[in-house]
């Protein structure tokens, strides 16, 4: 292997590696952001939110602003109007998202949370 093809798969391991565990940390973030905010005014537990819907599905949901979530959980739980519509469910809805995609029905994984 040439020197320059050899730090070339070096510096891409290295950028996939950073990436990878910048994705693990949001969703370990929206996790812990689902079992304090939302689990207590929607009721289940964290995979059974997250694997209500397939990946492709929790992307749609929350696009612009989350707004497709915003309304539907608001019909599903009128009880959690005030808070999915307020600045502070805006500020961690990216991390939720990647909590809902990481365990989504479709991802194969099992969130381990209460």
């Amino acid at each position: 292997m040439k020197r320059g093809s050899f730090i070339k798969q070096l510096v891409l391991g290295s950028t996939i590696a950073m990436l990878s565990t910048g994705v693990l940390a949001d969703a370990a973030k929206g996790q812990e952001y689902y079992l304090e905010y939302l689990k207590p005014l929607f009721g289940y537990n964290g995979q059974d939110f997250a694997g209500q819907h397939l990946k492709v599905e929790w992307k749609r949901y929350f696009k612009k602003d989350a707004k497709k979530f915003i309304k539907t959980y608001t019909k599903k739980h009128p009880e959690a109007s005030e808070f999915l519509q307020s600045d502070k469910f805006l500020a961690i809805a990216p991390d939720l998202k990647d909590f809902a995609i990481k365990y989504a029905a479709d991802s194969g994984e099992l969130a381990a949370c209460d």
